[in-house]
């Protein structure tokens, strides 16, 4: 296996990760007779400000995980991995994994700026697949 497919495979990991981490604290909050329903209605309650970031890095994760998987499977599958695509994924997935901290415990601007460095490293992947 790549490197690159080697991080995307821990990044889906961190994904079911991040669902727990999510999830634990909003069945407790809102109780499971509210999230083990259809959800036709506003919960009686709002989540705390912590699980609701939780909750906001869980989707953003998904967000960048779809471009992050594309890099991983066109370096992959076109035989281009290498060093500088190695090295990108990794910046990758060490970039997820701070940006749960981050967004939990509001950490601005560094912050964005994790988020950033994960986002360019896909950016800089798809661009080494066209070189």
């Amino acid at each position: 296996m790549t490197p690159e497919l080697t991080a995307l495979t821990l990044a889906a990991l961190l994904q079911v990760i991040q669902f727990a981490l999510y999830a634990i604290p909003a069945n407790m909050e809102l109780t499971p007779g509210y999230t083990m329903s259809a959800r036709d209605r506003e919960p009686s309650r709002a989540l705390s400000e912590r699980t609701a970031r939780l909750g906001r890095a869980f989707d953003n994760h998904f967000q960048g995980l779809i471009l992050f998987a594309i890099a991983a499977i066109v370096i992959h599958t076109t035989g281009q991995s290498g060093t500088f695509t190695a090295l990108c994924a990794w910046v990758y997935l060490i970039a997820r994994i701070a940006y749960i901290p981050a967004y939990a415990y509001g950490w601005t601007p560094a912050r964005s700026f994790i988020w950033f460095a994960g986002f360019l490293a896909t950016f800089f992947m798809l661009l080494a697949a066209l070189i």
